[in-house]
This record gives structure tokens, C-alpha cells and sequence, in this order.
């Protein structure tokens, strides 16, 4: 692994399975911040055949955005042709994606490394023959069995569950302003630091031991 470079990315790609019903499961969790980024940007995805995928060229920002839409394991396919016909380095690419190995509610945003067991890393790292390029980590958690990994992601998270990725996805794109500056460092402490816990409520005061209540003059 080469040493992460100060480049603000060029291309984001959003990692998922196409099709209406695999749009609400966890292995979606990437199209899930790149539809919102795409918000926060102002643009809207156009098919693009040749790039075998949904994209999105936010002009303002420099950056295309891309869902493949060639299934999971096929995702490098897709990133591979974009990233070649614009002339975009590995080390110019975020790829966002879900994670097993991090509980719902955290992030890990970092540069390189191995795919962790993730087919749509795999293809990735294969069609641009290098690992080197910035993952975006989104957790989903484990279902404790590894025979289990295969309905887990492909199926929806539980009602809190998806209310923690969905504010892990808040603080990400919080985090984008800085990822778009190339700030990475930054960015990594950011977005890698786990999110304070909810405060528990404070028990009500009890009144001191022998007060006695005045009676309200106003009740009958």
C-alpha cells in the first residue's frame, strides 16, 4: 500500500445490487449515501450504458458520482470503464460501501487495504489493479453467524438499525465538505470517531425528606 495522497477525490461510487428489491437491504447501504450526496449536490443519475451504471456529474464540486448496476460482485466493471475514459487514478476514488465488521451507527473512512471478504472491493481492487484507492466504511453489523452473512445483507436492517446507518450517513455527509478538499486526515478523525452515546434521562428530583405541599388556592 502506497502512501494515502492529499487529492480531493474525483469520483464517488456508491456500492449496491439494482433492482427495487434489494433497495432497502443492507448491502445497499452505499447507494444510500450516494443518492444523498447527490441531494446535498444538487445533481440527479442518468443510466449510462457505457459505464455500465447510474451517474452523476456534479460539475460544481468536480466530482462524478456513480451506482453500478451491474450487481455486487460486477461493481469494478463499472468503476473500471468510468475511471479509465475520464483518466481517473485509484487514488482519486472513494468507494462507499457497507461493513459487516462495524456495528450500525459507525464509520470508517480509510485508504487501501484488503476487501475484508466484500465481492464488490474484490472486483474493484481487480479492475484497477491496485487496492489503492479511499473506502468509505458504513456499518451495518454481524449476524454472529458466518453462514448467516449472505441473508443478513440481503435482507433490511431493523427499524433501529436503520436509524442508526441513517445518522451515520447524517455525519458522513457532514464530513463531505473536507473529503471534498482532499482534508482526508482530518476527515478520517472526523468521521472514525464513534458517536457520544444518548444521554440517559435524570430521574426527577424528590422533594426533601419532611417538605410538605401547599395546597393550589386556585383548585376547588
Amino acid at each position: 500500500m502506497t502512501a494515502a495522497p492529499a487529492r480531493p477525490p474525483r469520483l464517488v461510487v456508491g456500492l449496491g445490487n439494482p433492482g427495487t428489491e434489494y433497495s432497502e437491504t443492507r448491502h445497499n447501504a452505499g447507494f444510500w449515501l450516494c443518492e444523498r450526496l447527490a441531494d446535498e449536490l444538487g445533481v440527479r443519475f442518468s443510466h449510462e450504458p457505457r459505464f455500465h451504471g447510474l451517474v452523476a456529474n456534479a460539475r460544481d464540486a468536480g466530482v462524478w458520482l456513480l451506482m453500478p448496476q451491474t450487481y455486487m460482485n460486477r461493481s469494478g466493471q463499472a468503476v473500471g470503464a468510468l475511471a479509465r475514459f475520464y483518466r481517473i487514478e485509484p487514488a482519486e476514488i472513494l468507494v462507499v460501501h457497507d461493513e459487516l465488521d462495524i456495528p450500525p451507527g459507525q464509520l470508517r473512512l480509510k485508504f487501501g487495504g484488503g476487501a475484508g471478504g466484500h465481492n464488490g472491493l474484490k472486483d474493484i481492487t481487480a479492475h484497477c489493479a491496485t487496492p489503492d484507492y479511499w473506502r468509505l466504511r458504513i456499518g451495518i453489523g454481524h449476524p454472529g453467524d458466518r453462514n448467516e452473512v449472505v441473508n443478513f445483507v440481503l435482507k433490511p436492517p431493523r427499524r433501529e438499525e436503520r436509524a442508526e446507518i441513517d445518522s451515520a450517513i447524517d455525519r458522513a455527509l457532514l464530513g463531505w465538505p473536507q473529503i471534498a478538499r482532499g482534508e482526508w486526515n482530518a476527515a478520517t478523525t472526523r468521521l472514525n470517531t464513534r458517536p457520544a452515546p444518548p444521554k440517559a434521562p435524570k430521574p426527577p428530583k424528590e422533594p426533601p425528606q419532611g417538605a410538605t405541599q401547599t395546597k393550589d388556592e386556585s383548585t376547588p
